[in-house]
C-alpha cells in the first residue's frame, strides 16, 4: 500500500468524509494531516470558534488513534508545507474535502494547480454541503438569488451522493520520514483564561459529542421543534450549528438521519417537523450558494442601494453596550449576554439582535457580523453574512427593510414566563412579569419591590424604540428608490 496525505481543514470526522473514503478506495495509507494557518482573507478564525477547533482536533486526533493512525499538525502556509510532506512521505497522492469561501477557493486551486504541475495525484471532494453550488443552478444555468425555488428544488432531488461510512481500523503509516508533528496546545487556540468557563457546560466538541447531540434532537425535541424553535428558553432546538461548521458531521448525515427518523414513525407530526428542520439545513446550504456566486457579499451588500444607505456614525458607545449586554432593552441584553457566557445564542433572538443594532441602532450590519464571528462557537462566514444581510434588508431574498422587530413585543410572544429574561439578567429577577420586557414602563413601587433603581441595576434604554423605529424607516425612504447596480 503507498501513502496519500489526507489534508484535514473543515472536515473533521472520519464518517461520510470522502476525501478519505476516495484514498481508502484506492488502497491507500491515509497520512491525516492538519496544517493551521496564520490567516484566512479577511475573516481570521474568532475567538470562540478558535476554543471550538482546539477541543475539536483533540477528539480528532483521539479517534485517529482508536482507528491505528494519527493526526500529524503544522502550521504556516498549505502551499508551501503540501509539496515537503509529499515529497518526504513519497505520497504521490493527496486528497481534501472542499471549502467555499472566497479566500478557501483561491488557495485551493492554486495548490493543486502546483502540486499536478509536480506530478502528484490531487483530487477534491464534496463534504460539507447537500449538492455543489456550481451545480445546484436554476434552470437558465444561473444561480438562485430566491430561497423557495432553491428550496423547492433541493427538497426534490435531496443530496447528490449517499453517505459513506467508515469502518474498522485505519493502516498505519510510518512518521520516521515525517517533520515532527506540533502538539495542537503549541497553535495557541484556546481564548483567554475565564471566558470560555462556561463553553464547557454547554458544548462537546468533535464527532463524538456531533453523533450525541444528533441522536437526542431526534430522540427529544424534533417532533415538536416546529414550536419550540421559537421559544429561546427551550432546548427546542438542534444545536448541531457548530458540529457542522467544523465539519465533525454532514448534511448529508443528517438529512438521512432526519428522513430514516420520518419514515420509520409515519407520522403527519414527524413528516411535518423533519421538513421544517431540513428546511433550515436548507438555509445554510443558500448561504454557500450566495457567498459562492457572490464572494463580495462578505463585506458589501448585495443591495447595492445599501452602499448609500445614512448609517449613523459615531456610534462607538451604543455598539458597546449592545455588545456588552448593557441596551437596557431585556429580550436584547439577554441574548448578548448568552452569547457572551455560551458562545451561542438562539436563533430567533440572533433576528432581535441583529434588526436592534442594524435599525434601532443604525450601526452598519458588518460590526454585527464581525462581533458574531468573534463570539460564536458556530461562526460561519456564509450563514454568518446571510443572516446579518437578511435582517438589514440588504441580502438576497432579504427581510423587507421596514419590517423591524420589537423586542418588547417579540419578548411577550415568545419568552412570556420570562424564563430566558431571568436567566440572562439576574438583576431583572424579581420584576413583575408586566414591565419584565419593559422595565422603563414599570411604576416605581413596582421598581421598589423588584429592588431596581433603573440607570443603577439595569440602564435606562439606548434609544427610544418608536422614535428609532421612525428614524430607520426614514433612512429607508432615502435609498429605496435609487436604482440597484
Amino acid at each position: 500500500m503507498s501513502p496519500a496525505v489526507l489534508w484535514f481543514r473543515r472536515d473533521l470526522r472520519l464518517d461520510d468524509n470522502p476525501a478519505l473514503q476516495a484514498v481508502l478506495d484506492e488502497d491507500h495509507i491515509p497520512i491525516p494531516v492538519y496544517i493551521h494557518e496564520h490567516a484566512d482573507g479577511d475573516w481570521p478564525p474568532g475567538e470562540a470558534s478558535a476554543w471550538w477547533l482546539h477541543h475539536s482536533l483533540v477528539a480528532l486526533k483521539r479517534s485517529l488513534q482508536q482507528r491505528g493512525s494519527d493526526l500529524l499538525i503544522y502550521r504556516g502556509d498549505p502551499g508551501d508545507i503540501l509539496p515537503g510532506l509529499m515529497q518526504q512521505t513519497g505520497a504521490g497522492r493527496i486528497a481534501w474535502n472542499r471549502c467555499y469561501e472566497p479566500a478557501a477557493v483561491a488557495r485551493d486551486a492554486g495548490i493543486r494547480q502546483s502540486l499536478a504541475e509536480q506530478g502528484y495525484n490531487t483530487s477534491s471532494h464534496s463534504a460539507a454541503l447537500l449538492r455543489e453550488p456550481r451545480a445546484h443552478l436554476k434552470k437558465d444555468r444561473t444561480p438562485y438569488r430566491v430561497f423557495t425555488p432553491f428550496w423547492k428544488a433541493l427538497h426534490r432531488i435531496g443530496p447528490a451522493r449517499e453517505v459513506m461510512p467508515v469502518n474498522g481500523p485505519l493502516p498505519a503509516f510510518d512518521t520516521g520520514r515525517l517533520p515532527e508533528s506540533l502538539s495542537i496546545d503549541s497553535l495557541d487556540l484556546l481564548p483567554a483564561a475565564g471566558w470560555d468557563k462556561e463553553f464547557h457546560a454547554h458544548w462537546q466538541p468533535g464527532e463524538d459529542g456531533a453523533w450525541e447531540t444528533l441522536d437526542s434532537f431526534l430522540d427529544n425535541d424534533l417532533l415538536d421543534y416546529p414550536v419550540q424553535r421559537d421559544i429561546p428558553a427551550s432546548s427546542g432546538t438542534s444545536h448541531l450549528s457548530p458540529h457542522l461548521h467544523f465539519g465533525e458531521i454532514s448534511p448529508v448525515r443528517i438529512w438521512s438521519s432526519l428522513t430514516g427518523w420520518a419514515a420509520s414513525t409515519s407520522s403527519a407530526g414527524a413528516i411535518a417537523a423533519t421538513e421544517a428542520y431540513l428546511r433550515e439545513i436548507a438555509w445554510r446550504e443558500f448561504s454557500y450558494h450566495l457567498l459562492y456566486h457572490f464572494p463580495a457579499t462578505a463585506l458589501e451588500p448585495m443591495d447595492s442601494r445599501f452602499s448609500a444607505f445614512p448609517w449613523k456614525t459615531g456610534y462607538g458607545a451604543a455598539l458597546k453596550r449592545w455588545q456588552n449586554g448593557q441596551t437596557g432593552i431585556p429580550l436584547v441584553d439577554a441574548g448578548m449576554r448568552e452569547l457572551w457566557a455560551t458562545g451561542y445564542m438562539h436563533n430567533r433572538v440572533r433576528m432581535i439582535v441583529a434588526s436592534f443594532l442594524t435599525k434601532n441602532l443604525l450601526i452598519p450590519w458588518q460590526e454585527g457580523a464581525r462581533w458574531f464571528w468573534n463570539t460564536l462557537v458556530d461562526a460561519d462566514l456564509a450563514n454568518n453574512t446571510m443572516g446579518w444581510q437578511w435582517i438589514a434588508g440588504c441580502g438576497a431574498d432579504a427581510a423587507p427593510y421596514f419590517r423591524i422587530f420589537n423586542p418588547v413585543l417579540q419578548g411577550e410572544k415568545f419568552d412570556k414566563a420570562g424564563h430566558y429574561i431571568r436567566r440572562w439578567i439576574p438583576e431583572l429577577t424579581k420584576l413583575d412579569n408586566r414591565y419584565l420586557h419593559q422595565p422603563w414602563a414599570a411604576d416605581p413601587a413596582a421598581l421598589a419591590d423588584a429592588g431596581i433603581t433603573l440607570g443603577k441595576d439595569y440602564p435606562l434604554p439606548v434609544v427610544d424604540l418608536q422614535e428609532s423605529r421612525r428614524r430607520a424607516l426614514a433612512a429607508w425612504e432615502q435609498i429605496r428608490h435609487l436604482d440597484r447596480i
